[in-house]
């Protein structure tokens, strides 16, 4: 037996817990104090916990062997993971161990919703017997929007099927051809809202998803719609939702995730005839616990066992001599990732990374990994890293192909990527990333910054034209410059800004007679 000691903490199941015994040493505190795991961390080589114990930075730093964190769950929402990163710590999650659970379960709140099945349960358990007030509706024939095709998404939309249901989606990582293999249209989401008569979202919680869902678009909805949220809280606003539900703007509602949890006591959804609630329920089948524990548990043996790991959730483990000459190219990678994102229209299916230049011969590949983690951040949150994006990109159907040559353009390092008929390509001014050239046109943007893309006709008047639009919007340009190209006439402005713009500005700004296209992209929100 290996000399790694294990502390097993929140009640793991005994499957990962035996799994472990096989190879290491294990400890379990199924209810451990973080004064206790401050106190006892410092002997463990690797920790495995449920959502109960936080692994904050204080218990990082007394955790002087600690070599792995194993999150049997998805969120990873109670661990420091900069801080383990920072002090080499691999951290661990379970990202599929409870899709089914999750799946059973979204479709199990539909059958009730449209059903009425807890609201009849509850009357004929204190004598009531009332079958009028219960009339429910049938699931055939209707049409489900389900928001989010990833694997959950993906399997609600199966079985939805089977129930003889049209499925509609939105995703916007998600081609056509992916779609279509799914058996699922996708549309515009105002066009979803207007169509379905059930509605489930399946998407992390992010800065563009929160409040996805408030009173402004339950208001195109049919009043007959039914929505169901088992994925994050936030993406349906709680507050519109009660307005919603009181006012019969829509039929009903069944919500299993919360903005705040557990749901305060005096939430106006407690008071509701029309909504079905559960505790955050998605994940809590027996069958879901053991895959999660197993999962990590497999997860910590081969860490410990100097093999890669799937499910981290932070950077995997590279020389330091090799990070930190690749470390800026990640990073610009990521950027350029994000730009090419913003700057298609349709979903990417296909994007091709190019590297010219000395890092060629170096792992450039995890530049292209950056990139795709660039692509995807914006629908995914934090949940990309450089170990899974490869794995999330193949799941939406998104093909890689790479392209690598040491001979350089202009300068000794290029990396260039292309996807939708978009190219764009950066290089390093000493470590700092920079956009050279943007569809042909010879640019230098910073890439951390917020920007706008305008390729607009070539005559005078045309920079006034746009900043003294944005200034009427107290749109504050922090840099702007003007990209030239072989193509008679045409050229590519590129605005650096310091402030959100709300669409109606961007299509004011596309309606100006002299501007082509208005791109907006931003790094950081």
């Amino acid at each position: 037996m290996n000399t790694f000691n294990i502390l097993a903490a929140d009640g793991i199941a005994n499957e990962g817990i035996e799994l472990l015994r096989k190879n290491f040493s294990v400890e379990v505190r199924d209810k451990i104090s973080h004064e206790e795991l401050l106190e006892v961390i410092p002997k463990f080589d690797a920790l495995i916990v449920r959502s109960a114990s936080k692994v904050t930075a204080d218990v990082l730093e007394r955790a002087t062997n600690l070599k792995i964190i194993g999150r049997a769950g998805v969120g990873v929402d109670n661990i420091d993971v900069q801080a383990a990163t920072e002090r080499g710590i691999i951290v661990i999650n379970s990202p599929d161990g409870n899709t089914i659970a999750a799946t059973e379960h979204t479709f199990a709140m539909m059958l009730a919703v449209s059903r009425n099945i807890p609201q009849a349960n509850q009357t004929m358990h204190t004598g009531g017997w009332d079958r009028k007030k219960f009339l429910g509706v049938e699931l055939r024939n209707k049409t489900l929007a389900v928001i989010g095709l990833g694997k959950i998404g993906a399997g609600v939309a199966k079985r939805a099927q089977s129930f003889d249901m049209n499925v509609i989606a939105y995703d916007p990582f998600i081609s056509a051809e992916r779609a279509k293999s799914l058996g699922v249209t996708l549309l515009e989401l105002d066009d979803l809202f207007r169509r379905a008569d059930f509605i489930t979202v399946h998407m992390p919680l992010t800065n563009s998803t929160r409040d996805m869902i408030s009173l402004k678009q339950m208001r195109i909805m049919k009043p007959t719609v039914r929505l169901i949220n088992c994925a994050r809280g936030g993406i349906i606003n709680e507050g519109d939702l009660a307005t919603a539900l009181t006012e019969k703007i829509i039929a009903g509602a069944a919500v299993d995730v919360f903005e705040n949890e557990p749901l305060a006591e005096d939430s106006p959804l407690r008071t509701l005839p029309n909504i079905i609630l559960t505790p955050h329920l998605g994940a809590s089948t027996v069958e879901a616990q053991i895959g999660v524990s197993v999962d990590v548990a497999k997860g910590i043996i081969d860490a410990l066992n100097n093999k890669p790991v799937a499910t981290a959730v932070n950077l995997p483990h590279i020389p330091s001599h090799v990070l930190e000459k690749l470390a800026p190219y990640l990073d610009l990678g990521e950027r350029l990732g994000r730009t090419i994102t913003g700057m298609s229209k349709e979903p990417i299916s296909s994007v091709q990374v190019k590297v010219n230049g000395k890092i060629a011969d170096m792992n450039s590949s995890l530049i292209s990994t950056a990139v795709l983690k660039g692509m995807l951040t914006a629908a995914l949150d934090n949940n990309v890293n450089l170990v899974n994006a490869n794995i999330l990109a193949a799941e939406r159907g998104i093909h890689l192909s790479e392209i690598k040559s040491s001979i350089a353009r202009d300068f000794a390092n290029l990396v260039t990527v292309s996807a939708n008929g978009n190219i764009v390509t950066g290089t390093l001014f000493g470590n700092e990333g920079r956009i050279v050239e943007i569809n042909g046109f010879r640019v230098d943007v910073d890439p951390h910054a917020r920007i706008l893309i305008c390729p607009h006709i070539n005559r005078p008047g045309v920079i006034g034209l746009v900043g003294t639009l944005l200034a009427k919007h107290n749109v504050n340009i922090s840099g702007m410059q003007v990209g030239k190209t072989p193509i008679e006439g045409t050229s590519l402005m590129v605005l650096t800004v310091d402030n959100p713009i709300a669409q109606r500005v961007l299509d004011e700004m596309k309606a100006l007679e002299p501007i082509f296209d208005v791109t907006p992209v931003a790094y950081d929100d």
